[in-house]
């Protein structure tokens, strides 16, 4: 019998998520059905709990519900507690539903495996303080930075999430013009000014020599934030599509304890985009 999964969100319709776990069945041999499902906006539980009653075995969740994710979840990862929302739902053989979130290792995998880049020593700026930096703060610090700063406009945004993570490193926040005089090994945007063509306002100079930038967002043409990167100097640059496809082959292997291949889905997709 095939196994039924879907992304659920609002909207929905621009997920990559079905092309991408399609293709990770394709080449792992596993019968499964995954569809993009729009939930309104008020009855998250009430819909995932129907989907989960119906025999679905598992929901990958965007925009806007992670937080009703993590709230309808009845065991948590540890990385799920740390994020404080949940993009990755799955019903257990005990019937009890499980909540993980994978966009932080999403992204240290990209980095580390795809871009054989280090985040170990590194002096890390990390941009905003939104759900989306939430998310990765905790897998961030794992691989041990030197130090990690969060900028945002709103400094006490940035503090409160700093103060929340600082029993796993050396975390400290600023608003983005205390960031002049200071350099950084690698700087990753997690604004969504990238989506509106726009840039936070950061001042010249912040790349270290070889310094890495990070755009979570990703688009056809290279992002704002990586444009003014490479203007900076940047040794290299690189957006969010491989997060993507890193994050959703977590929760693959968390459903069907088979690792998919990444490298090929990636570049399938980069090109469907150029």
């Amino acid at each position: 019998m095939t196994d039924l999964y879907a992304v659920v969100g609002n909207p929905i319709g621009h997920s990559k998520s079905p092309a991408i776990h399609r293709a990770f069945a394709e080449h792992t041999g596993q019968d499964l059905s995954y569809d993009a499902t729009l939930f309104e906006l008020d009855s998250f539980a009430e819909q995932a709990s129907a989907f989960f009653d119906a025999g679905g075995k598992g929901l990958n969740v965007t925009v806007p519900f992670k937080l009703d994710a993590w709230q309808l979840a009845e065991v948590l990862s540890k990385r799920a507690q740390r994020a404080g929302s949940v993009n990755t739902l799955m019903q257990g053989k005990d019937d009890k539903i499980y909540g993980d979130n994978t966009d932080g290792v999403g992204l240290v995998r990209d980095i580390l495996q795809n871009h054989e880049g280090k985040i170990a020593k590194k002096r890390v700026l990390v941009l905003g303080a939104g759900g989306a930096v939430r998310g990765v703060m905790a897998i961030i610090l794992a691989e041990k930075p030197k130090s990690l700063m969060i900028a945002n406009r709103t400094v006490s945004k940035a503090q409160t999430l700093a103060d929340e993570f600082a029993d796993l490193g050396k975390v400290s926040a600023r608003g983005f013009e205390a960031l002049a005089g200071q350099q950084f090994d690698l700087v990753i945007n997690g604004t969504a000014a990238s989506l509106h063509g726009d840039l936070p306002p950061l001042p010249d100079g912040i790349l270290a020599d070889g310094a890495w930038c990070y755009d979570m967002m990703y688009g056809a043409e290279e992002t704002v934030f990586n444009t003014w990167a490479c203007q900076q100097g940047a040794a290299k640059t690189m957006d969010g599509l491989g997060m993507l496809v890193e994050q959703a082959a977590e929760s693959f292997f968390m459903w069907r304890h088979v690792r998919p291949d990444t490298a090929p889905v990636i570049a399938q997709l980069r090109a469907q985009l150029s």
